[in-house]
């Protein structure tokens, strides 16, 4: 399958956070060791796949922190 043809470089998601978080990945982007350190080696296909991912890893903590703060409001509000 050929790759299509790209007339503008993507560039790297990178926050200028550079902390990992309890899972392994970057607090401001979301990417992996391997993602960070790799980055201008991918193609542009797997760069817009790294994107993708970083997406669902931001979305999942954010649900992750909301489902939290529901629970912790819940268990106050018995006092």
């Amino acid at each position: 399958m050929a790759e299509q043809l790209e007339f503008f470089e993507i560039p790297s998601p990178c926050g200028g956070i550079c902390q990992t978080n309890e899972q392994g990945y970057c607090r401001g982007c979301y990417r992996t060791r391997d993602e960070r350190f790799n980055w201008l080696k991918f193609s542009n296909a797997e760069k817009r796949n790294i994107i993708r991912l970083c997406r669902q890893r931001y979305l999942r903590l954010i649900n992750k922190k909301i489902i939290q703060d529901e629970i912790t409001d819940s268990q106050q509000s018995l006092f």
